[in-house]
């Protein structure tokens, strides 16, 4: 198992987020690991990357998102294939933008910004 880089997010403050905020949050690394490959820092898109995976693994362990499993271990699988695989879906640092962009704003309407 890879190290808490979220120790407290991992020690259980995560399961008091919403499932929007939880993916912003997943958003964020996820934006971070697309510009720091841009900028050719491999070492720092890696960790990015891993920090994403971590949040999207404590979101799936999330018991509330239990109906939304298919959809969050799909997400998974995708964002794998696109950043440590061959991307043989075909996906974008553009389509990954406007996918966690929509949770970034719900997030920050929720929160009343």
């Amino acid at each position: 198992m890879m190290p808490a880089g979220h120790r407290d997010l991992a020690a259980g403050r995560w399961f008091d987020l919403a499932l929007v905020e939880q993916l912003a949050h997943v958003g964020s690394e996820i934006e971070r690991t697309m510009r720091w490959r841009s900028r050719g820092n491999a070492d720092y898109a890696r960790r990015a990357f891993e920090r994403a995976l971590e949040l999207l693994d404590l979101t799936i362990a999330d018991a509330r998102h239990r109906s939304r499993l298919r959809e969050l271990t799909r997400m998974r699988e995708a964002l794998a294939d696109c950043f440590w695989f061959d991307n043989s879906y075909g996906s974008s640092d553009e389509s990954w933008r406007r996918y966690f962009h929509a949770f970034a704003h719900a997030a920050a309407v929720s929160r009343g910004r």
